[in-house]
């Protein structure tokens, strides 16, 4: 599911060269605020999934709705569950 999803997330995002160090820019344009920089497009792109990762995970954790992309879902549960 979450592998899914970033691949869903990645299929959306947008590429610029910048002026900068890290030259390549991403940004999801559907996830606010989820963009990353790298020295090469590779680089770039393996620390975006890693931000959409983080960006996951502090939602759940925070309990917020994770917006769909296409037919991609990620659904909060507010029920406890037993972790053992």
């Amino acid at each position: 599911m979450f592998a899914e999803y970033i691949e869903a997330a990645l299929e959306r995002t947008e590429y610029k060269v910048i002026e900068d160090d890290e030259p390549y820019f991403a940004e999801v344009l559907v996830l606010d605020g989820v963009w990353a920089t790298g020295k090469t497009i590779e680089e770039c792109r393996k620390e975006l999934i890693t931000v959409i990762e983080g960006w996951i995970v502090l939602r759940l954790r925070l309990g917020l709705s994770i917006p769909p992309i296409a037919d991609h879902t990620i659904e909060v549960s507010t029920e406890p569950i037993s972790v053992v």
